[in-house]
């Protein structure tokens, strides 16, 4: 877009300005319930990843801090997990002990993350994308690692997977 680099950003990145309210309305066709922050914005300054509340406004209990809202980057997981790549990260996690472990680690992470904004008694434990035994949805995990760099070794392998459709070094807002 032209205008990307006009895009405006509060002072510091994780807050949320109305902008960023109007511009996650018009990625998931739907408002944000529970925003707490922009966990990552592209490039261009625009919400790539944002932070939920471990409860909705509604009483709800909702384990995914983390929320993946770009539409480019959605599609991308979308298309890796119709490729079937998650069951061949499933295998490996199985058969790797480093992995398992660095894959739980990216779990405790994320619930650290999530304790930070309060426990709920109902999802105690529960991390997302199928954390830290499963490999089960992309989107989480992607979501997670762009929030978290370095921290979700499934995340960041889906993240690099995805470079030929999507990458968070260029705008495809």
């Amino acid at each position: 877009m032209d205008d990307s680099t006009q895009y405006p950003v509060p002072d510091n990145p994780l807050d949320i300005g109305p902008e960023d309210l109007a511009t996650m309305r018009q990625q998931l066709g739907r408002p944000m319930r529970g925003v707490v922050g922009i966990a990552a914005r592209c490039v261009c300054g625009r919400p790539l990843v944002v932070r939920t509340a471990p409860r909705l406004p509604d009483g709800t209990p909702f384990p995914t801090t983390y929320y993946l809202t770009h539409p480019g980057a959605t599609s991308a997981a979308g298309t890796l997990e119709a490729s079937g790549v998650m069951r061949e990260m499933q295998e490996r996690l199985g058969a790797d002990p480093e992995l398992a472990a660095a894959y739980q680690a990216a779990h405790d992470s994320y619930l650290a993350d999530r304790a930070e904004l309060g426990e709920v008694a109902e999802i105690a434990g529960i991390s997302a994308g199928g954390m830290p035994t499963r490999v089960k949805c992309l989107h989480a995990l992607m979501g997670h690692a762009l929030a978290r760099p370095g921290v979700n070794p499934l995340g960041e392998e889906a993240l690099e997977l995805a470079r030929p459709m999507w990458s968070r070094d260029r705008c495809t807002c």
